[in-house]
């Protein structure tokens, strides 16, 4: 401002000595314009004055906003606290959570060597694979949906498929397609068609198959000590046809027996009717070793299985040791009506390096369960049979395991002509 101060008097200045230097006869004249740029003059020094006063307040206000940009205010929050409050509020209010952190897979693959020694049949080599996988969807904190595919095709106690056929496709079929409520304390509750929550001793599938998919509701209750469970599944639910729908129910005690021993044992009781009603599953006459009706092509019999087992499981030598037994009878026939198992196995192939051998005799009449839910690989599947498995696992890395299983069985007991069965299985498995 002290600039233009000092113009406006320079030109004042000059003003007036060109007024003493002109002519007498234009002084009357040039003083008309002199009164003119006066007042001019005066305006414009009004107007300097303001500006100065307003550019005194703006330097103020300015040096006041500097000062207050070096010390944050106390109400607000820094950045790293504000994120700790938005990652705490992701987690307490799921509305926020992304939908990626709501859903998860899950699955295997398996290759498979297999050799089959069967009497009075030729020697059969053969090539599989199992290929698994489930998508797990967390719908609410207690409610959880799960859809899974398998490879193979409709049979409800494999999922294997065999090599071959000119490199064709193979089939990709429903696996798994269920809810899952945990709303109640230790508590499952499902729907759809879920992966079996029954109890199997010695993890055998004396009654039922590894691959089998229960189709109907279970419930599955424990608090470390107690257990029990049970489950409605439709073996047909279309009235169209054969309707048959079965219950199971466990219950069973886990009990300490010092530091390193554990006892697990229990009971179940399961009821099939079927009495009456055709094959539920391949040809007309595929009955799997129980008893039916030439004729009519039904069953003879319904299964009302009571189950006794128990499992064993010792520290030994820093390896796990199980032992189990396993027993089941048909209360609603009087012949060919029981079942047994007992084995062990001693290790635990779950880390890098690490194995695990077992073995197992196992020895199943034609009407003690359900065959066609019983294992599909002892005897080629089904009841009428017994005989050993030996099995051996090793850990080549976390997830990837090298396995054996040798089947030495005799099939056909019933009939009194038995016939020797054997079957080996090499197999490659991975887990994700």
């Amino acid at each position: 401002m002290k600039s233009n101060r000092h113009l406006l008097g320079c030109i004042s200045t000059l003003y007036c000595s060109l007024f003493l230097v002109m002519p007498v006869n234009s002084h009357a004249a040039v003083e008309q314009e002199l009164a003119q740029m006066r007042a001019l003059l005066h305006s414009m020094s009004e107007r300097l004055d303001r500006l100065e006063l307003e550019n005194r307040g703006l330097t103020n206000t300015n040096a006041a906003l500097i000062k207050a940009s070096q010390t944050p205010p106390a109400n607000i929050t820094p950045i790293s606290e504000l994120r700790i409050e938005q990652d705490s509020e992701s987690i307490n209010n799921p509305a926020t959570i992304d939908w990626t952190d709501k859903i998860s897979w899950k699955g295997d693959f398996r290759y498979r060597y297999e050799s089959f020694d069967i009497d009075d049949t030729p020697n059969r080599n053969r090539n599989r694979v199992r290929a698994r996988a489930a998508l797990i969807a967390d719908v609410t904190e207690s409610v959880e949906i799960g859809l899974g595919l398998a490879s193979g095709g409709d049979d409800p106690g494999s999922s294997n498929q065999t090599l071959g056929d000119g490199n064709s496709t193979k089939e990709l079929r429903l696996d798994l397609a269920y809810f899952d409520w945990t709303g109640l304390a230790n508590t499952h509750v499902l729907g759809g068609k879920f992966s079996n929550i029954l109890y199997k001793a010695g993890k055998n599938s004396m009654l039922w198959d590894g691959d089998w998919r229960p189709e109907g509701t279970g419930i599955k209750w424990g608090n470390g000590k107690f257990f029990a469970q049970a489950v409605g599944t439709w073996i047909e639910s279309d009235n169209k046809k054969d309707q048959s729908f079965a219950q199971a129910i466990q219950g069973g005690v886990k009990l300490p027996l010092g530091d390193s021993i554990m006892i697990t044992a229990g009971m179940g009781y399961y009821v099939f009717d079927t009495r009456g009603s055709g094959s539920f599953f391949g040809d007309v006459d595929d009955f799997f070793g129980n008893s039916f009706d030439p004729l009519t092509n039904t069953y003879l019999h319904d299964y009302e299985e009571l189950e006794i087992f128990v499992d064993l499981g010792i520290d030994l030598n820093g390896r796990p040791l199980t032992l189990f037994a396993d027993f089941v009878q048909n209360q609603a026939v009087d012949d060919d009506d029981t079942g047994y198992a007992f084995g062990f196995s001693y290790g635990k192939a779950s880390d890098s390096k690490e194995w695990e051998f077992g073995y197992v005799y196992q020895n199943l009449e034609a009407d003690a369960v359900l065959g066609l839910l019983t294992d599909s690989d002892f005897g080629g599947g089904g009841t009428d049979s017994k005989g050993h498995i030996i099995k051996g696992s090793y850990a080549i890395v976390k997830n990837w395991n090298a396995n054996l299983a040798y089947f030495i069985n005799d099939v056909g007991l019933k009939s009194g002509e038995e016939t020797g069965f054997k079957r080996l299985q090499l197999d490659l498995s991975f887990e994700y």
